[in-house]
């Protein structure tokens, strides 16, 4: 994974745990892999992983049964906001990044209406 200087490692590995949810990598009740075995694969320490797994809990998104492990939670409704948020989040640093180069609500619509005509 390429890490973003500008943003806490720890919010980008909850934003691809979140990321592997949304499109099924992971579905509700699924068993995490153990901190261990997460810091291998994101090649950071073991600590960050820990608090990546605390703010998912915190966040309702996993829960922890004592000796087996972190689970993703079952519940359909979590999903659904887990995608709203990061598409929201998505359109957001969008908006802002465009706005920035100069253009007016009109021309961000036009923009992408175009877009979205040749992705068809």
């Amino acid at each position: 994974m390429q890490y973003d200087n500008n943003i806490p490692i720890y919010i980008q590995i909850i934003n691809s745990i979140k990321a592997d949810i949304i499109n099924g990598k992971l579905k509700i009740g699924d068993k995490l892999p153990s901190i261990r075995e997460m810091a291998v694969k994101f090649k950071v320490n073991p600590n960050t992983l820990q608090r990546v797994y605390q703010e998912l809990e915190r966040s309702n998104i996993t829960y922890t049964q004592r000796g087996t492990g972190s689970f993703i939670r079952e519940d359909e409704n979590m999903v659904g906001n887990l995608k709203k948020e990061m598409a929201t989040d998505v359109v957001e640093n969008f908006i802002e990044s465009i706005k920035s180069f100069g253009f007016d609500n009109d021309e961000i619509i036009k923009v992408i209406k175009e877009r979205l005509e040749e992705s068809k």
